[in-house]
């Protein structure tokens, strides 16, 4: 009796290689599969290699994205979102519209049903999606406002998210292509001293409406914000609330502001409330503030100033005196100044031809006094000789005449021809004096400016025509006093460490104004303090010297005149 023994392998085939019955082994093969045992690492390549030609073709896409092909349209949400794809973020905050509260409120009885029913529907459907609504809020996002009309960007509100050196590279790109952008805001965006730098960088490149910047909750190390004020710098208002700037700080920006050779001349409002600036840095502030004709509005409100800082300022609001380094200043410039309008008198004045005539007049009673000493012998010889020098001259101004009338100036000519010449051409012929340029702001006028525009054009022309140490100054004791700063407008003092004794000061130079501005009633020009807050400080309110200074800030300010006359109208209509 013979045994045959089939030995089954474990991928189901016997040791002859031939396939087992189907239901011999339930590791039977199925239909199609390789017999070998190298099945496995087979499958494992394929494997291998078929992963890879699932990333292959976005590799390939990103050959055409290049940031710097891109040319921005204006629209900003979609230009950000395009650059920052481009760029490889695959993560990037939206930009949406600003909220702003409605307007209108509910009535008493909507308000008590509305709680109940948003309760009830939150309990029955309390799901993931809704809870992520619940935070959109605090999600990284860049907030806009829009033009009603063409619905461009003119304000970029940033809050609570960290802005790097890469989304500042970004907005380079981007933000130069809005032509309305007004207002730059970034709040708590953990900007370092190096992307300040680049921020300020990035500003020139914006449009020319960019005058607004607020870079609040921002605390820099080395306290570089005074690179905002630069002289070439276009913004207006700045606002750098909540920084930590102390008196190291201050110093910088009251350097800014102005000094002996430099002032800044385009900021016309400045927010440094929230801070750590004490006696010694108000003093550097007012330091500033002594050459500075430009900035109107000014807060050092929630600070630590006391007396002696508040004496500082209240000190650079009424006439102070120069310190040797002004008056040796003073004297260089007034030398300068007539040295300028000697040279520019006889070639760019409207008068010239007066000015020859008035040489000429000179030079004639010069030789008749000559000619009146002289014997008769020698007046009969030197007259002819003389006569023939006056007629040259005057040959000489003739040929002068005829060469101005050819078209080197059209304001220079005959005398007769002058009143016709300036209703036409008075405009044009010299743009270097002061007085056209006051009639800048009439051209300017026609074409499509705002009006807060117009005015800090109108203070950076006064500020260029005049240096504050050519004004007018007084003589007492041998020393030389200065008018004082009578352009700042708005100084707010809210919340220091201000005592009686620093209050006397303000009193003073409060008095001096109000006087002043009643013997200049009638001519243009500042006028000093409008507006002026000293409360909440280390002293009483019912204290008799901050009475006094509000009764006499009561009629210059021009809110409390605003509402003085509408209840007036009111009671005139009653």
């Amino acid at each position: 009796m013979c045994v045959y023994i089939n030995w089954v392998a474990v991928d189901g085939t016997n040791m002859s290689g031939e396939a087992s019955a189907p239901g011999a082994s339930p590791r039977a093969p199925r239909p199609g599969t390789q017999k070998s045992s190298s099945t496995v690492t087979k499958k494992g390549d394929r494997g291998a290699k078929e992963k890879p030609a699932t990333v292959l073709p976005p590799v390939g896409e990103e050959e055409p994205k290049n940031p710097e092909e891109y040319q921005c349209t204006g629209a900003l949400e979609t230009d950000f979102a395009e650059l920052c794809t481009r760029s490889g973020y695959t993560d990037f905050p939206k930009v949406v519209t600003r909220p702003r509260p409605h307007p209108t409120s509910l009535p008493s009885a909507s308000l008590s049903e509305k709680p109940t029913l948003d309760d009830q529907r939150l309990s029955g459907s309390c799901s993931l999606n809704s809870l992520e609504s619940k935070y959109v809020f605090f999600r990284p996002t860049i907030q806009v406002e829009q033009e009603p009309e063409d619905k461009s960007v003119k304000e970029i509100y940033i809050r609570g998210w960290k802005v790097e050196e890469r989304i500042l590279g970004i907005f380079s790109k981007c933000l130069p292509a809005l032509s309305q952008l007004q207002a730059i805001n970034l709040w708590k965006v953990g900007l370092t001293d190096k992307t300040l730098a680049t921020f300020i960088a990035l500003l020139p490149l914006c449009s020319p409406t960019l005058r607004k910047v607020s870079l609040e909750g921002n605390p820099l190390p080395e306290q570089s914000y005074h690179k905002l004020m630069a002289q070439d710098s276009r913004i207006a208002h700045l606002s750098l609330r909540n920084n930590n700037i102390d008196d190291h700080g201050a110093q910088l920006l009251g350097q800014a502001l102005s000094t002996l050779h430099n002032c800044n001349r385009t900021l016309v409002s400045l927010n440094l409330g929230f801070n750590h600036i004490g006696d010694v840095g108000a003093g550097y502030i007012a330091d500033g503030l002594r050459l500075n004709r430009s900035l109107l509005w000014l807060s050092l409100a929630h600070n630590r100033i006391q007396d002696k800082g508040a004496l500082k300022l209240a000190e650079v609001l009424r006439p102070f005196e120069l310190t040797h380094t002004e008056v040796v200043e003073r004297r260089r410039l007034l030398l300068e100044k007539g040295t300028q309008e000697r040279l520019r008198s006889p070639s760019s004045s409207r008068h010239g031809d007066s000015k020859t005539d008035r040489e000429k007049n000179q030079l004639v009673g010069v030789s008749s006094v000559a000619l009146v000493d002289k014997t008769d012998k020698m007046q009969t010889v030197k007259t002819p000789k003389s006569l023939g020098k006056k007629k040259e001259k005057s040959g000489e101004v003739v040929k002068k005449e005829e060469k101005s009338g050819s078209g080197q100036s059209p304001t220079q000519g005959t005398p007769k021809k002058e009143d016709s010449t300036k209703a036409g051409k008075g405009k044009v012929t010299i743009p270097e004096q002061k007085p056209i340029k006051g009639k800048g702001p009439k051209t300017g006028s026609k074409e499509k400016r705002s009006i807060l525009l117009e005015s800090e054009q109108l203070v950076a022309e006064t500020t260029e025509m005049v240096n504050p140490l050519l004004e007018p100054v007084e003589h007492r004791d041998g020393k030389v006093f200065l008018p004082g700063n009578k352009v700042l407008l708005h100084l707010n003092l809210l919340r220091n460490h201000i005592t009686e004794v620093g209050l006397e000061g303000f009193l003073i130079a409060v008095q001096y104004q109000a006087q002043f501005s009643k013997s200049k009633s009638a001519s243009k020009g500042p006028v000093g303090l409008l507006w002026l807050s000293l409360a909440k400080n280390c002293f009483s309110m019912q204290c008799p010297m901050y009475t006094m200074i509000q009764e006499l800030m009561l009629p210059r300010d021009p809110i409390s005149k605003a509402k003085l006359r509408e209840e007036e109208a009111m009671a005139f209509s009653i």
